[in-house]
């Protein structure tokens, strides 16, 4: 494929990098802001993402996004269900990158499911230690800002990849040599969160 024709792919590649970019953040923030979007008209969605735009969907994906909504604002409470999430949020990440390029070649499709994948896991994990990380502080201000950055970040990054996607796309780069450069960090709060599970798998077997 030469290079004019994956110029060609710019706004899908973008789209595709940032629905699996805020999967690994806010994964039902993500799906019922996209669905809404094609809902009300502001974005034609792809043939194999259209079904997010259904009423059912819609009130299924808004009511588990006011769940992480709230969930995410308690310390500790957002390191369980981070940890949870794990094996939600990176196959949901894979499967909105691939659907995005559903009806194209098969080759891209599944070359945005391994990169989309992969890029929900590495989001996923910087959010998980980073919060753990925050949350040895004893207090919770710390916990709210970073929460609530994260809820304004998802929406902004999403508009930012329609709008604008080569944009979006140097964001991200930036957004994962960040990610690189506090990794010290990173796997110091996942193994916080590792421990923290174990001990307390512990006392409840007790």
């Amino acid at each position: 494929m030469s290079a004019e024709s994956l110029l060609g792919y710019l706004p899908e590649f973008a789209l595709a990098a940032a629905l699996a970019w805020g999967s690994g953040l806010r994964l039902y923030a993500v799906l019922f802001a996209i669905g809404l979007a094609g809902w009300s008209g502001w974005l034609a969605l792809p043939q194999h993402l259209a079904v997010l735009a259904h009423p059912a969907v819609l009130g299924a994906s808004g009511f588990m996004a006011v769940v992480e909504f709230a969930a995410d604002k308690v310390p500790w409470l957002d390191s369980l269900w981070d940890a949870v999430h794990t094996f939600i949020r990176i196959p949901a990440g894979a499967a909105l990158a691939a659907g995005v390029f559903g009806a194209s070649e098969v080759s891209m499709t599944v070359a945005a499911a391994i990169l989309g994948g992969s890029i929900a896991a590495g989001t996923h994990l910087a959010k998980a230690g980073g919060r753990a990380a925050i949350n040895t502080s004893p207090e919770p201000f710390s916990n709210w800002f970073a929460s609530f950055g994260e809820d304004t970040l998802v929406p902004a990054g999403l508009w930012l990849a329609v709008a604008h996607p080569l944009g979006f796309l140097v964001a991200l780069v930036l957004f994962g040599l960040t990610a690189i450069v506090m990794l010290g960090a990173i796997v110091s709060g996942l193994r916080l969160v590792l421990r923290t599970l174990r001990g307390r798998m512990s006392s409840v077997q007790r």
